[in-house]
């Protein structure tokens, strides 16, 4: 990977996520993702955060500035604590995993 590039760390909390799973808060998720790419040697890293959005939609602040800058080709690889922060929608989440990032 290019050291130039951005890792982008992407998290994700929905209202429904902030008030059952503590251990997926926006900060605990920050610290997970920093510590991980810290230990991995990915450096250049950029936070990208929608709280408060559902993952059933695609149409998030923070998704929409990663995926453009994916298309902007400033981003060399994508982080995020598990699949669910992603996207809820597999099908669409799939399509981004496999022929997007």
């Amino acid at each position: 990977m290019e050291t130039n590039k951005i890792t982008a760390l992407y998290c994700r909390i929905s209202r429904e996520d902030d008030l059952s799973d503590i251990s997926s808060s926006i900060e605990t998720q920050k610290a997970y993702l920093q510590r991980y790419a810290n230990q991995n040697k990915y450096y250049n890293t950029r936070f990208y955060v929608d709280d408060g959005y559902s993952g059933a939609n695609f149409d998030r602040p923070g998704f929409v500035n990663l995926a453009s800058d994916i298309e902007n080709n400033l981003v060399g690889m994508v982080l995020t604590k598990d699949l669910s922060r992603l996207g809820r929608d597999y099908l669409t989440t799939g399509y981004y995993m496999e022929h997007y990032f």
